[in-house]
């Protein structure tokens, strides 16, 4: 069932973070439609790349402050029985498919509950859910992982763990259990993750005579992705042996999600303990950016989307996404490695979309028993398959063709059985959560910027420093942006 959700003002005591604060162009190298399009393979590939990350964030839309004061929301357990709404974004049309099909084969199942589902385009999903009074809200909604804290922060989100199964809870990985995860307790779960890699052409490492890691305990340090870098470029034509996915800039999603791996693997992180300074202007992190500075000379512009599987460059620093074109144009000379070590062991982004129970709802038992049934093997395989992102439910995943052990995309899932979360980062754990804060669109947006500078010839422990500050300012104007 199709319906127009109601809109409202942010509510009381709300007001929008200032524009200065966040991200202005959240478009990516690998965006859904509605950004412009610069990866390759057809149009179902572009699409899958985008909506499986979920990296295309809204953020300016996000109304972060005055929420956090006074208690949070309480959803109501209700009767378990009735109509409940579920709200989800539009993404690709097999993706939509299996959300509407989850949903039929939910009502088919039982005659307590019927679950009405509205479908959002991508580009106002975000938006019409900021815009929305928290009471109007449905009583699932699926949200980008990123923007779950804020959504909590404006008690728009109610915590899961009470209405959803044991069994649903204990299923999920431990990356997107961590993702859902605010002081112990958990508002969203997901049906899929994501990660990050470099893809390698086997042919043309062979002819340079480049030895390769096989996984992430053989990883690459960064000295020796730096060799590998300029040897395959002096064998080059054009001297360009590496595709950053630059042709979008960095100064968006894409260059947070994509290099924070540097700052985590350095032995930095974004924020720590709610303060950037300290963390994210490090020596090493400095250290780090000035490495990544150094590949510019050596990087293919990729304006064509096809640096990479035309065979212009040997190494693409991209996500699972792109499985699907660079396995086509590749073949068997497609090779799956693991980021580079900066000192404190390889590390890798990770979420995407989640799903959890509106803080207003009146049947929470209900909704819970809809989340159970749409995170079932059953639903998570027919998501996966559409989207090809990596399941996040542990027995989908055991059983998933492209991630499964052996698989060609196993190293992904191996990253991400070594969940970090977003504050215990160290060489014990390899995938890094964004920063789980209602501050994030700051956090994003400076560091973000500070990358792009450092890419285009700024010095790194300036960029670094200056961001910090302002990221610190910002927590500082906002009480730390604490959550209810």
């Amino acid at each position: 069932m199709t319906q127009t959700p109601p809109t409202g003002p942010y509510g009381p005591g709300r007001r929008p973070v200032l524009a200065e604060h966040l991200p202005t162009t959240p478009s990516l190298p690998h965006p859904i439609p509605e950004a412009p399009t610069v990866n390759a393979g057809s149009a179902r590939t572009r699409r899958t790349a985008g909506t499986a990350l979920a990296l295309i964030l809204p953020l300016a839309a996000l109304a972060a402050c005055g929420g956090g004061s006074g208690a949070g929301t309480t959803a109501e357990k209700g009767s378990g029985t009735g109509t409940i709404t579920v709200w989800a974004h539009q993404g690709q049309a097999s993706e939509a498919a299996a959300v509407q099909n989850a949903v039929k084969s939910f009502n088919a199942s039982q005659d307590k509950i019927k679950v009405e589902l509205t479908l959002i385009p991508d580009s106002d999903y975000t938006k019409t859910i900021t815009a929305t009074d928290a009471s109007k809200l449905p009583d699932v909604l699926e949200f980008d992982g990123p923007t779950m804290a804020n959504f909590v922060y404006n008690r728009k989100l109610a915590a899961i763990d009470t209405y959803v199964s044991s069994t649903t809870m204990a299923n999920a990985t431990d990356a997107i259990k961590a993702e859902g995860e605010i002081d112990g307790k958990h508002y969203g779960l997901g049906m899929y993750d994501s990660g990050l890699g470099v893809y390698g052409n086997k042919k043309l490492l062979d002819a340079a005579g480049i030895k390769y890691p096989t996984g992430v305990k053989n990883a690459w340090t960064a000295a020796e992705f730096t060799a590998a870098v300029k040897k395959l470029a002096a064998g080059d034509p054009d001297g360009k042996s590496l595709d950053l996915q630059e042709s979008g800039g960095f100064a968006n999603e894409w260059g947070t999600y994509g290099f924070a791996p540097l700052v985590w693997s350095a032995g930095g992180a974004l924020l720590k303990d709610g303060k950037a300074e300290g963390a994210l202007d490090t020596p090493a992190v400095a250290a780090a950016l000035k490495t990544f500075q150094s590949w510019k000379q050596y990087t293919d512009p990729n304006t064509d989307q096809n640096a990479f599987a035309k065979g212009r460059v040997a190494l693409s620093w991209v996500g699972h996404w792109m499985y699907p074109a660079y396995s086509k144009a590749l073949g068997d000379d497609l090779v799956v490695l693991p980021m580079p070590d900066f000192g404190k062991g390889p590390k890798t982004g990770q979420g995407s979309w989640a799903w959890g129970i509106g803080a207003n709802t009146k049947n929470a038992k209900a909704a819970g028993a809809f989340l159970d049934s749409l995170l079932n093997d059953a639903n998570v395989a027919a998501m996966t398959t559409a989207n090809g992102a990596p399941p996040g439910t542990k027995s989908a995943l055991a059983k998933s063709a492209l991630y499964q052990r052996g698989g060609p995309l196993q190293l992904f899932a191996d990253q991400l059985a070594e969940p970090c979360g977003d504050s215990r980062i160290d060489t014990s754990c390899v995938a890094v959560t964004r920063p789980v804060t209602a501050g994030y669109p700051t956090v994003t947006a400076k560091f973000s910027q500070a990358l792009s500078d450092v890419y285009g010839g700024a010095d790194p422990k300036t960029a670094l420093a200056k961001a910090a500050r302002a990221i610190d300012q910002d927590f500082s104007d906002n009480d730390g942006y604490k959550l209810p």
